[in-house]
């Protein structure tokens, strides 16, 4: 029966799920990509070759087992496809719409290199996980029994919520706190609604409360609440705070007015689709109706912020980025998207200042791919005589993130730390050298990917079952 269901690469080309047109999609903030009907979904999920080393699942840093749960959509049996996915990510409908499969699974599926098109793994993920939403699938945690440890976990992004889903059910009593007053991190205010409805977080926000978890809203640790009070109350503590700084650029005129951080940027436009009340985006400090737009970076939070601005009403929208399309660290699928909604991408540009207060223009100076440097990529090098004044009414820095000073903001000068200001863990657990401390996600390793900080949450999370499992023997005995 699989092997008639599936294998039909051959015959059956790639489909994604319909695109809405750009016209229509620069209005308004919901997603781009309608949803697979059943039959579509069965379709797509036939082209899996089943192949014997599963290359998508080694590329996913989850290791989802997706050539099961293809096969088993393929055959109709979506509850289970539901079932196969959801034991190794804890949220498959947040991973299916934002991970960059185009550099992951897709990326790496065998029939994308034998030249059929990739089986189109994110788009059935969402659908999966979707369905199990609309038919009443996914449940609140229950565990089979109470334990009497407890964690607490700063911060509620992906990978604190990961670790909290996995310690929950394991009968663990978990308290997040964070410092917002909604529960996601980037997930609720970092990631635009196009990419990621809000209602697709909050429902599993609140799906994590009501399988028992605490959450302690409106926390900032170091003033609202110690680090020691949290891990005097605990057993163990995991440091999930991502990483918020702002990476700074040095140059002529960066104190002007109409200079905004990325983060700043995208929280505003967030808030307002939750219908807060954001006076910087109503005085259009934070608001790039009418305005000429320049978004210095290439990452997708500079995607993000031109995508953004463009829903926003922004007359013009160009994007600096000092290296080529083939050197930027963006998903190449929202660069295209972008594109169709009329972002203009200005390559091998760097800002070599700004003209202005408040801003008029960015000075740009040309740059040209020259050696490759320490990583191995192409290090940019400046093109004498070729600067020129790019107009713009707001620039949006959109460098990428740092870590805070956390020893610092927290009073704990004995908390590891790199040179890089990041936290030092055990690579698998998360564990520091501070007794109890545990760090995951993006405090760690860096901006990075949601599903990475999911991978360490989950991991992290079943360490520490392991170390009260152990704790609790000895104890017995």
């Amino acid at each position: 029966m699989a092997s008639q269901q599936m294998l039909k690469f051959v015959t059956v080309e790639r489909g994604m799920p319909e695109k809405r047109e750009a016209d229509a999609r620069r209005e308004d903030f919901k997603e781009i990509y309608a949803e697979y009907a059943d039959a579509k979904a069965k379709e797509q999920s036939s082209r899996c070759s089943q192949c014997g080393v599963p290359y998508c699942q080694t590329h996913c840093p989850l290791h989802n087992n997706i050539p099961d749960w293809l096969r088993l959509t393929a055959e109709g049996r979506l509850r289970e496809a539901y079932e196969v996915s959801q034991a190794t990510n804890t949220f498959p409908e947040i991973c299916g719409r934002i991970c960059p499969q185009d550099r992951l699974c897709e990326g790496n599926c065998v029939i994308e290199q034998s030249g059929h098109g990739t089986v189109t793994i994110g788009a059935v993920e969402k659908y999966i996980t979707d369905t199990a939403w609309e038919e009443g699938w996914v449940l609140p945690i229950s565990p089979p029994r109470e334990r009497t440890e407890s964690v607490g976990i700063i911060g509620a992004g992906p990978g604190g919520l990961a670790a909290a889903d996995v310690l929950r059910r394991a009968g663990v009593q978990v308290t997040v706190y964070d410092r917002y007053d909604r529960a996601g991190g980037l997930l609720t205010y970092g990631i635009p609604g196009f990419k990621l409805e809000k209602d697709v977080v909050m429902r599993r926000n609140k799906q994590l409360e009501l399988g028992g978890i605490t959450f302690e809203l409106n926390c900032t640790v170091g003033e609202d609440v110690s680090f020691e009070d949290i891990r005097t109350k605990h057993d163990a503590v995991i440091i999930a705070t991502g990483v918020y700084k702002t990476r700074e650029i040095e140059a002529p005129g960066v104190g002007a007015q109409g200079l905004v951080r990325a983060i700043d940027f995208l929280t505003a436009s967030n808030r307002k689709s939750f219908g807060d009340a954001v006076p910087e985006f109503d005085d259009g400090t934070l608001n790039a109706e009418g305005k000429r737009v320049v978004v210095i970076g290439g990452g997708d939070t500079a995607m993000d912020c031109v995508r953004t601005s463009v829903r926003q009403g922004a007359t013009s929208v160009k994007c600096l980025y000092r290296r080529d399309r083939a050197n930027m660290p963006g998903s190449q699928r929202e660069v295209q998207n972008a594109e169709e909604e009329g972002v203009v991408f200005e390559w091998l540009s760097a800002p070599k200042g700004f003209v202005g207060d408040p801003v008029t223009g960015v000075m740009v100076q040309k740059m040209r791919l020259g050696a490759p440097d320490a990583t191995g990529r192409q290090a940019p090098e400046v093109i004498e005589g070729a600067d020129y004044v790019e107009e713009a009414d707001i620039v949006i820095m959109a460098l990428g993130f740092e870590p805070e000073d956390l020893p610092a903001l927290w009073d704990q000068p004995e908390l590891p730390v790199t040179r890089w200001g990041t936290i030092k863990a055990a690579f698998t657990t998360g564990e520091t050298d501070l007794d109890g401390v545990y760090a995951v996600g993006d405090i760690v390793r860096g901006a990075s990917l949601v599903v990475w900080a999911i991978r360490d949450g989950r991991d992290c999370a079943e360490a520490i079952l392991q170390k009260l499992d152990a704790g609790a023997q000895i104890a017995a005995e």
